[in-house]
């Protein structure tokens, strides 16, 4: 484990409050959130859309299995938790390869009598031994949740991307769906601000990201349905719960559907 270095799992769980991070971690975000401040706002913001989405999948969709690809630190209100509190038998399986995450999702990752929880120590580039892996606690001919939120801005060549998003999609059945945030440089949402941010954490922290235009994250749907409201700001997306309307941040967020 190299605690010299800032990892991004560990700034990221500085940034929404939590307390799994290093000095190094929290001084390299602080930068980033002098440079950017609202980097912490998009840390929240992706982390609301997370549990609006699940309750959305669960509840209104029935959806009983999720792959949650890039998982961080676990926090309050993780994939698992929130899809049980609508239905206890769901089954889900984390995917990180960051060794303190790996460290927490043993003690913290449980599943129920009902349903199952597994954790695969595994690579987004490497979408093959992925979901090798969860077939062996999901079922991959009933849908499936396929959650890639903020992690395919660490897989620098956009087709590349493309290339690991129509993997996993291709092996999980129709109905099943694709929950998506990235970062954006667009200045509609007021991303121009990430470009100078991402290149101090690309030389001083690891791994390496980038952001993309709201055109080339549309297309990581390519062949799918998009469900309402489209691809929007995350902080916005079937927001309506929300007691007052969520600032705009520059991190795109969508939910769509294998027909």
């Amino acid at each position: 484990m190299n605690t010299g270095v800032a990892q991004n799992a560990r700034v990221w769980n500085y940034w929404i409050g939590g307390r799994d991070n290093y000095a190094v971690d929290q001084k390299v975000g602080e930068q980033v959130a002098a440079m950017f401040p609202v980097i912490r706002d998009i840390a929240r913001a992706d982390r609301w859309f997370l549990g609006r989405a699940v309750r959305f999948l669960a509840e209104e969709r029935g959806v009983r299995q999720f792959l949650d690809i890039g998982t961080g630190l676990p926090t309050a209100d993780n994939t698992h938790q929130i899809a049980r509190r609508v239905a206890p038998e769901a089954r889900i399986v984390y995917v990180d390869n960051d060794p303190v995450v790996l460290a927490h999702a043993r003690t913290l990752l449980t599943g129920t009598p009902e349903g199952a929880t597994d954790y695969v120590d595994a690579d987004v580039h490497g979408p093959a031994a992925i979901l090798e892996r969860a077939a062996r606690t999901l079922d991959l001919d009933r849908p499936v949740a396929v959650l890639m939120l903020g992690i395919l801005n660490f897989v620098l060549d956009t087709d590349e991307a493309r290339k690991i998003v129509q993997h996993v999609m291709s092996e999980v059945c129709s109905g099943s769906f694709l929950v998506l945030t990235h970062p954006t440089f667009d200045p509609a949402l007021g991303g121009a601000g990430q470009i100078p941010a991402m290149k101090f954490w690309n030389d001083h922290a690891r791994p390496p990201i980038t952001a993309r235009s709201g055109q080339d994250i549309a297309a990581f749907f390519e062949g799918l349905e998009l469900l309402d409201p489209g691809l929007v700001s995350c902080s916005r997306w079937r927001a309506e719960a929300e007691p007052e309307t969520p600032a705009v941040v520059p991190q795109f967020g969508a939910v769509a559907v294998k027909p």
